[in-house]
C-alpha cells in the first residue's frame, strides 16, 4: 500500500521496537511528524525546548535501553544544538540514531536556508562524532538505511549514527515495508586467548580488573560478578560506569574516575596484571595516562573491547580480546579457577580502603554534603536512576553514593564521560519517561542553567524529577583550577545566579531552598512523595570547592609553589 515517506519512516522506528523519540520541530521534517501523530499509539514525540536537551535525552534514553536512543531535528541550527549528545554518546559508546531534516533536493549544494554538510561536520572518523553520516535520497531505501543505522548504532562499540532526511523526499509516495527489528551481533571471545588470559591469572600475584564502557547487561554483570567471585578478584568501576560492578559487594574496590582515591591509585599503579574488560581506557580513567603508563603500561595488561579498532590504539596490550560485554562476561564466569589463589589479602585491603575512603573529611560551612549523600542513600529506591552532567558537584555522589546497578537488574547511573555539562537535568527526565523509575539529578548553579528549560518538557509530559541543585555562585571546577594556576586571579568563574527555587516553580516543579544539613531530609521526603517534580536549591559554602579540601588551602598551597 502507498504511503508517503514520512510515514514509512515512522513504521520503520516502530518495527525497530522504538517507543519515545525526542526532538525538537522543523518544518524540513512535516512528513515525518504528521507520521508520528498518525501512530501516536504506538510511538510517543517528547516535545523538547532546545535541541541539545533533546540530544542528550536520546543518548541517556539509548544507555538504559542498550537501544538506540532516537533524536528529530531540523538542519543547520538545529544539529548543531544536537552535536553536543552525538559526541557524548560518541565517547560514551552509547546507541543513538540522530535524524536531521534537510534542505530539498534540488537547493542542495547553493549554501541554501540553514544548509550544513553534515559529512564533514559529524564526521564518521576515529576523532569524529558518529560511527556512521548517511543521506537518504531514495525513498525507497528508507527501511534499508534505518536498518544500517540501528546495526551500525549497536554492532561493535556502540555509539551514534547520524541520517540526513531531504524535505522533499519525505513527502514522496512510496511502496516500501519496514525491515525486521536489528539485533546486536554478539563477538565471543577467542578460546585460545581465554586459555592465556587463564595463564597470566595463575602468574599473577597482584590483579586488578577495570571494568565499565557501553554495551553491558544486567546479565552481563552478574556474570562478571560471578567471575570476579570464582576468582576473588578486585574490581574498580571506570569512570562514569559505577552502575557495572555491586558497589555494596565485598570485592568492590572502588571508582576509577576523577577524583581517585589516593590509595586506590596507588594500588592500580602497584598492580602486576590489570584486567580491563569494557572501558576505552581513556583519560579519565586512566588518571591522564598515568595509572597505565601509555603506550606501554608497566603492569601487564589484558584489555577485552567490543571494538577491535579499540584495541592497541592507545595502550599496546599484552593480551587483546575482541568481544561483546555480554559474551566476554559469560566466557571469564567459565574460566576455571584454583581451590586458593595468593592475592586474598590484597583482595581483601582493596575493598577495605575502598570503605575507608567513604569516611569524609571535616569540611566548613552549614552543608555537610556527606550526610545529604546518605540520606539520598537512605530514600531513594534501589532501582533509582541517577543522573548528572559535568563539574565539582558530581563528585559527592561519585564518591559517596554506592550503586547496586546492573547486578541487580537495572542501570541506575547516566553521567557523561565525555564531560559535558547540562546533561543531568534532560537525563533525569528521560529516565523517568521511558522507565516510569524515580529520577535524581545532582546539578550545579552553573550546570543547571544550561539545560534548565527542559522542565518545561518534565511537565507537559507528566514526568517527574527529583534535582538537587548545589549553587556556590561560580563555575566551581574552573575556579577550583585558576586557584591551583593562577592563584587569587579569579576571572570569568563567577555567577549571578537566579533565584533557582521561584524559576523552578514557574515551570511547574516545586522549589525549595535550604541552607543547613538538617533541612535536606524532610524536604527529599517530601519530593518523594509529591507527584510532580522538586527541585532542592542547597546554598553551598563555596569554600568546599571539592570532597577533599578547600578553595582556600588550594589557593594557599599554589602560592607557596
Amino acid at each position: 500500500m502507498s504511503q508517503i515517506a514520512g510515514h514509512l519512516l515512522v513504521e520503520c522506528l516502530i518495527e525497530q521496537g522504538v517507543s519515545h523519540v525526542f526532538g525538537v520541530p522543523g518544518e524540513s521534517y512535516l512528513a515525518v511528524l504528521d507520521g508520528f501523530h498518525r501512530y501516536a499509539d504506538r510511538i510517543r514525540f517528547v516535545i523538547n525546548r532546545q535541541e541539545g536537551g533533546a540530544a542528550f535525552m536520546a543518548e541517556a534514553h539509548g544507555k538504559l535501553s542498550g537501544r538506540p536512543g532516537v533524536c528529530f531535528v531540523t538542519r543547520g541550527p538545529g544539529a548543531t544544538n544536537a552535536s553536543i549528545g552525538v559526541h557524548t554518546a560518541f565517547q560514551d559508546s552509547t546507541p543513538m540514531v540522530l535524524f536531521v531534516g534537510d534542505v530539498a533536493s534540488d537547493q542542495r549544494d547553493r549554501e541554501a536556508f540553514q544548509e550544513v554538510e553534515y559529512n564533514s561536520f559529524f564526521g564518521p572518523s576515529t576523532k569524529g562524532m558518529a560511527k556512521r553520516v548517511e543521506r537518504i535520497d531514495e525513498p525507497g531505501r528508507i527501511p534499508e538505511y534505518v536498518a544500517r543505522a540501528f546495526a551500525t548504532a549497536m554492532n561493535g562499540r556502540p555509539g551514534p549514527v547520524v541520517l540526513v532526511l531531504p524535505e522533499d523526499m519525505l513527502t514522496q509516495t512510496v511502496d516500501a515495508r519496514p525491515l525486521s527489528r536489528v539485533e546486536p551481533v554478539q563477538a565471543w571471545s577467542d578460546p585460545g586467548a581465554l586459555r592465556q588470559l587463564r595463564e597470566m591469572l595463575l602468574a599473577a600475584r597482584k590483579p586488578f580488573v577495570i571494568a565499565g564502557g557501553g554495551g553491558w547487561t544486567p546479565q552481563a554483570a552478574q556474570a562478571l560478578q560471578r567471575f570476579a567471585e570464582n576468582w576473588n578478584l578486585p574490581v574498580g568501576n571506570a569512570f562514569r560506569f559505577q552502575d557495572t560492578f555491586d558497589n555494596h559487594h565485598p570485592l568492590y574496590a572502588g571508582d576509577v574516575g576523577i577524583g581517585i582515591a589516593p590509595k586506590l591509585s596507588a594500588r592500580i599503579k602497584q598492580s602486576d596484571l590489570v584486567l580491563a574488560v569494557g572501558p576505552r581506557l581513556g583519560e579519565m580513567t586512566t588518571s591522564g595516562y598515568t595509572l597505565l603508563d601509555a603506550p606501554r603500561p608497566r603492569q601487564k595488561l589484558v584489555h577485552i573491547h567490543a571494538s577491535a579498532e579499540e584495541l592497541n590504539r592507545v595502550y599496546r596490550a599484552d593480551l587483546a580480546i575482541n568481544a561483546t560485554m555480554n559474551a566476554a562476561a559469560r566466557s571469564l564466569e567459565v574460566l576455571a579457577a584454583p581451590p586458593d589463589v595468593p592475592w586474598s589479602a590484597w583482595t581483601e585491603a582493596a575493598h577495605a580502603d575502598y570503605e575507608a575512603n567513604l569516611i569524609p573529611q571535616p569540611l566548613p560551612g552549614d552543608i555537610d554534603m556527606p550526610a545529604i549523600v546518605s540520606v539520598l542513600q537512605r530514600l531513594l529506591p534501589v532501582d533509582a536512576v541517577l543522573t548528572n552532567g559535568a563539574g565539582n558537584f558530581a563528585s559527592w555522589v561519585h564518591r559517596f553514593f554506592r550503586h547496586h546497578g546492573l547486578a541487580k537488574g537495572h542501570k541506575t547511573q547516566l553521567g557523561p564521560t565525555v564531560g559535558a555539562m547540562g546533561y543531568g537535568v534532560p537525563a533525569g527526565i528521560a529516565a523517568n519517561i521511558v522507565t516510569g523509575r524515580t529520577a535524581f539529578t545532582i546539578a550545579g548553579d552553573g550546570d543547571f542553567l544550561m539545560n534548565g528549560q527542559e522542565l518545561a518538557t518534565a511537565v507537559q509530559h507528566g514526568a517527574k524529577s527529583i534535582i538537587v541543585l548545589l549553587n556556590n555562585g561560580m563555575y566551581g571546577t574552573i575556579r577550583m583550577h585558576q586557584e591551583r594556576h593562577y592563584p587569587t586571579h579569579v576571572s570569568g568563574s563567577q555567577l549571578s545566579n537566579p533565584d533557582f527555587a521561584a524559576l523552578a516553580r514557574a515551570y511547574g516543579y516545586a522549589g525549595v531552598r535550604i541552607t543547613r544539613t538538617g533541612e535536606f531530609e524532610p524536604e527529599f521526603a517530601a519530593a518523594l512523595a509529591r507527584p510532580q517534580g522538586t527541585l532542592i536549591e542547597v546554598l553551598l559554602d563555596p569554600e568546599v570547592i571539592s570532597t577533599r579540601g578547600t578553595l582556600s588551602a588550594i589557593t594557599q598551597s599554589a602560592s607557596r609553589q
